[in-house]
């Protein structure tokens, strides 16, 4: 929070050039008498999201990138827990266990697609923004990214996780297991678009991985791996 209010004073110091005294007052705050300009500090920010979202997105995309990450793996659909409890009390736990493996990797297979989507908009990243992020919540970059690229995701994510689930055999798997569920007696039928939600849960578990990488450049000096970085949020 210390380092937040800093960098936070620094952006108000080039916002009110014209007094003097905010600016010494925030050279003392800063430490140092480091001085840098407010494209620097814009930079550094550019910078910082772009290692926070190339370090997440080469997280998920790799082997069990979300399969075997407890806080994002995909689960059974919501509305079909009820199938999966089901099936799992009919002895067919190998057959469930499949499906919600496959729809993991479909989800890796297209995390890696993100990298250029993030780039893209923190490049268009304003000193406007900047200062908006800096004056935020500690996920406030996270939500920016989350407002600026989730429409482009949703369409780059579509395609490749319908292909993937093709690919993995997910799309057989779930349909062996709403089919096995559909036909038990009594039991409300289940109908879920599988595409659609593994890929609002694919873009999910991005932003939450995002959002603890953007946590840990703020608070963690050594996340800070260039000089720009350094100068500007502090060693």
């Amino acid at each position: 929070m210390k380092k937040l209010t800093l960098l936070l004073s620094f952006f108000l110091v080039f916002s009110c050039a014209a007094e003097a005294q905010i600016f010494k007052k925030a050279k003392d705050l800063i430490g140092g008498g480091a001085v840098f300009s407010k494209e620097e500090a814009a930079n550094a920010l550019k910078e910082a999201l772009e290692q926070g979202t190339s370090k997440g997105v080469d997280l998920l995309s790799k082997a069990d990138g979300y399969y075997k990450n407890p806080e994002i793996k995909i689960p059974f659909p919501q509305e079909a827990e009820a199938v999966e409890n089901k099936l799992r009390a009919l002895g067919l736990g190998n057959q469930v266990d499949q499906a919600v493996e496959s729809l993991n990797r479909a989800a890796e297979d297209a995390a890696n697609e993100a990298k250029d989507i993030f780039i893209a908009a923190i490049k268009s990243l304003t000193i406007t923004d900047a200062i908006n992020i800096v004056k935020g919540d500690k996920d406030a970059a996270t939500q920016f990214l989350e407002r600026e690229t989730t429409t482009s995701l949703e369409g780059k994510f579509n395609p490749i996780i319908e292909a993937s689930l093709q690919k993995v055999n997910a799309t057989k798997y779930w349909s062996d297991v709403m089919g096995t569920y559909n036909k038990v007696p009594f039991v409300k039928k289940v109908e879920t678009d599988l595409t659609a939600y593994v890929t609002a849960k694919a873009i999910d578990g991005l932003f939450l991985m995002i959002a603890k990488e953007e946590l840990n450049i703020r608070d963690n000096a050594g996340a800070r791996t260039s000089e720009l970085l350094k100068k500007v949020f502090g060693k």
